[in-house]
């Protein structure tokens, strides 16, 4: 797969260690930044990710900010985006089961590197169950297409 992936200040150290987890996860990544560890507005780095997993240019995204909330909310605002902030397994699961959740976000201070690790290992694996899911999905799109 190939997967975007961009972090704000708070989340570079924990993004530069998911870049190495997905190469050996045989994933393509595609780095949005930011590559400074001086401050910068997270809104750039989460448009630029879900931008680019709603275009389909990348097939899922990940972002990382100090709590995920921030760029849980930027990310959540481009049409066709599904973020889901997850910082523990069951969430991460879940949130491709039942979601098809097509960005993942972290808390880069609420997580530990290792539990990320495992939480993008679950979430890269979980398939969408579909089903039942697929009519709540539509529900979702239909909601989108209200704005």
């Amino acid at each position: 797969m190939r997967i975007a992936i961009g972090s704000d200040h708070a989340g570079l150290e924990m993004k530069r260690e998911l870049l190495s987890l997905l190469q050996e996860m045989g994933h393509e990544q595609v780095d949005y930044g930011t590559d400074t560890p001086q401050s910068v507005d997270y809104p750039d780095f989460g448009e630029r990710v879900a931008r680019a997993v709603a275009s389909g240019e990348v097939d899922r995204g990940i972002l990382i900010c100090g709590t995920g909330i921030g760029m849980s909310i930027v990310a959540n605002k481009i049409q066709g985006v599904r973020a889901a902030l997850c910082n523990e397994l069951f969430s991460a699961r879940m949130s491709r089961l039942h979601n098809d959740a097509n960005v993942l976000v972290l808390g880069g201070r609420v997580i530990g590197k290792d539990l990320a690790k495992e939480i993008v290992r679950t979430w890269m694996t979980t398939p969408f169950e579909g089903g039942r899911h697929f009519n709540r999905l539509k529900k979702i799109t239909l909601i989108e297409e209200k704005r």
